[in-house]
């Protein structure tokens, strides 16, 4: 056997992570390849060698960028007119388009009035994409992504009256203190407790403190991780925890641990100064001769050199077809699912599986008359929560002290609710987040400009078909690991090839993968 049909044999029954271990331990690996560190390609190496990516998001142009510095020849296939993907800012003067209905965005021309319906925060521990915003000079600047100014609302409390966040948050924290001080020190409850509220109390100390099933503190990804979760295999590991002991000796119970818990959500986070879609426009600066635009994919072919792909031109209505050694498919897995392709059958099953795990996100914008949340609320930046189907209402953290601003009306991410919202005539969606959004404001119908205002349902969005990803345990197991294999030729990224599904560090993470796994797979095939 030839060293080329052992690691042929080896990539059909390991990956691309099998070939890479056996060829450095055969001695033929040229690169470095780590899940923190950008793809360290051989120079020149992709000299004569044809890739075809599919899609212009940040996964296909990260790729395209990698791949295009040692030499391979990179066509990327967009369908829209624009490149991002579901990194977009919408502002004045743009057209949103869903499968069905068309809006004009009536907001001002300022350089702050600018809505991200999609990727709208950036983590400050996601490293890669904050890389390329320094080396391609995007300014950041600081979003507000927890504010104890800001309201809760429960329609089930509080006689449904919106309560501080400070409120809510302190006083709970209060209350559980007293309790469990009570019963520790003497078991001096006050009052009965009923049986419905011992379980009510079990269930939020549980949620409080991340308790296990018997009620044991055993480690959380609040505290963060050793390895963060990536793209590939990496799920990420935690930190176990630290000995109660010296908790208790040291003053991090005082306040530090108090502040946002949740990993990708806690302070500093960013956003590129002027609308998310700064990255992108970077990228484009980047690659964007290598796009071609209104290039809608209609058929995946794997072929004896490696791969074609079939597209139409939307403007002109002419084929086309692409011949390459490589493709890179980033396109989400529920529209993949509709394409005409002849990937294995365990990969068709395997999109099949992810197509159906989408999240149908929707987001609305409107154009206040005033900054009222600043005025009168002395909210800068943030969110609000309620019950109602809006979820949530995001304060803007660009344009402090403006004349006016854009206010995220609803970000909503359950399915049951956006779907029922996406089912609406846009001008029923909106009104309905501005009589929603009154629970919080009472006075919000008159601090709106609702013909400004505009609606965003990802899962009619075309060539997305839905917001992000969310795979089940079982999916992971299967489906998910069937995809971070490469059928034959054609490798698979985007953010739902990560364990950072809906983060733009998943996606280029994602890139960075395939884009290594082609280098391995041509050092094999030349080996």
């Amino acid at each position: 056997m030839n060293r080329r049909t052992l690691l042929r044999l080896v990539g059909r029954a390991g990956g691309t992570a099998a070939v890479l271990t056996t060829m450095k331990a055969m001695g033929l690996i040229h690169s470095t390849a780590t899940g923190t560190e950008r793809p360290d390609l051989p120079v020149g190496s992709g000299e004569g060698v044809k890739v075809a990516i599919l899609g212009a998001g940040l996964a296909g142009m990260t790729a395209a960028y990698e791949l295009s510095k040692v030499g391979y020849e990179c066509t990327i296939l967009e369908a829209r007119d624009r490149a991002g993907g579901r990194c977009w800012t919408i502002r004045g003067g743009d057209t949103i388009r869903e499968l069905d209905s068309e809006q004009s965005c009536n907001f001002a021309s300022a350089d702050y009035l600018y809505l991200n319906p999609g990727a709208a925060r950036i983590p400050h521990h996601h490293q890669t994409v904050l890389s390329y915003c320094k080396e391609f000079g995007v300014p950041l600047q600081v979003i507000v992504n927890e504010n104890r100014a800001c309201y809760l609302q429960d329609d089930n409390a509080f006689d449904g009256k919106p309560v501080l966040n400070r409120r809510v948050v302190n006083d709970s924290r209060g209350y559980l203190t007293e309790l469990l001080a009570k019963a520790i020190s003497q078991n001096a409850l006050e009052q009965e407790v009923s049986a419905e509220d011992k379980e009510r109390i079990l269930g939020m100390l549980k949620s409080f403190g991340r308790l296990n099933g018997d009620l044991l503190y055993t480690g959380s990804s609040r505290a963060g991780y050793t390895e963060d979760p990536g793209s590939g295999l990496k799920s990420g590991k935690t930190y176990a925890p630290i000995n109660l002991s010296q908790l208790l000796q040291s003053d991090f119970w005082e306040l530090k641990m108090n502040f946002s818990e949740e990993y990708n959500q806690s302070a500093t986070m960013l956003e590129p100064i002027g609308g998310m879609d700064r990255i992108a426009k970077a990228f484009e600066q980047k690659v964007g001769n290598l796009i071609t635009y209104n290039a809608e994919v209609k058929q995946i072919r794997k072929t004896d050199f490696g791969v074609r792909i079939v597209s139409v031109d939307k403007t002109s209505g002419n084929e086309a077809l692409l011949d390459a050694n490589f493709a890179i498919c980033t396109f989400p897995l529920s529209v993949l699912h509709t394409l005409d392709t002849n990937f294995a059958p365990e990969y068709q099953e395997a999109i099949a599986v992810g197509a159906k795990s989408y999240i149908n996100a929707v987001k609305h914008g409107f154009q206040a008359k005033r900054r009222f949340w600043e005025e009168d609320y002395q909210i800068y930046g943030g969110i609000s929560w309620t019950t109602r189907d809006i979820t949530q209402i995001w304060y803007p953290a660009a344009g402090f002290h403006q004349p006016t601003g854009i206010v995220i009306g609803a970000y909503i991410w359950n399915n049951e609710i956006g779907d029922r919202i996406a089912a609406m005539p846009i001008k029923e969606r909106l009104q309905k987040a501005v009589e929603d959004g009154k629970a919080i404001h009472p006075n919000y119908d008159s601090e709106l400009n609702l013909d400004t205002g505009v609606s965003v349902a990802w899962g009619k969005i075309p060539y997305s078909l839905g917001g992000w990803m969310e795979w089940s345990e079982e999916a992971r197991a299967t489906a998910y690991k069937t995809l971070l294999k490469p059928d034959e030729s054609i490798y698979f990224a985007g953010e739902h090839m990560s364990y950072l599904t809906g983060w733009q560090e998943g996606a280029i993470l994602s890139a960075h993968d395939a884009v290594r796994g082609i280098s391995v797979q041509l050092q094999a095939m030349r080996a």
